[in-house]
């Protein structure tokens, strides 16, 4: 999802309403331009409850707008999905930047793994921690 309108399409090609509240939450999304916290949401909307905004960002997650991060330490940031598709983390330890990668040999060998460990897989995520480009040393 690169532009705020592919949210609101994926919203009504899937059946969802565009409240004002989803249009609302959108904005702030695309103009935070990072990873952000359901407080932050909740913060620049404070006409808005944070039921709803954790709600709204459940569904935004479940249609693949935007994805759950996280950090080390336990945080948990999310930030807009840059493709719908099924990805995985790098993120910088240093500054927290997240990059999203897509690796096709991973998913399979974790198919591979829990199909050995005779494991109904349903779904998995990889964050991947370390110093990214942004703050290593040159």
């Amino acid at each position: 999802m690169r532009h705020p309108d592919d949210s609101l399409i994926a919203l009504k090609e899937n059946g969802y309403r565009l409240t004002a509240t989803r249009e609302a939450v959108n904005k702030v999304l695309y103009d935070h331009k990072g990873p952000f916290t359901i407080e932050m949401v909740s913060d620049a909307l404070p006409g808005i409850g944070r039921a709803t905004i954790f709600r709204t960002v459940r569904l935004f997650q479940d249609l693949g707008i935007i994805c759950r991060v996280n950090m080390e330490g336990g945080a948990v940031r999310y930030q807009l999905a840059s493709t719908g598709e099924h990805h995985h983390h790098f993120i910088c330890t240093v500054c927290g930047v997240v990059t999203e990668f897509i690796d096709a040999h991973i998913d399979q060998a974790v198919n591979r793994q829990a199909q050995g460990a005779d494991f109904e897989l349903n779904s998995h995520t990889i964050d991947l921690y370390g110093v990214g480009s942004c703050c290593s040393k040159k």
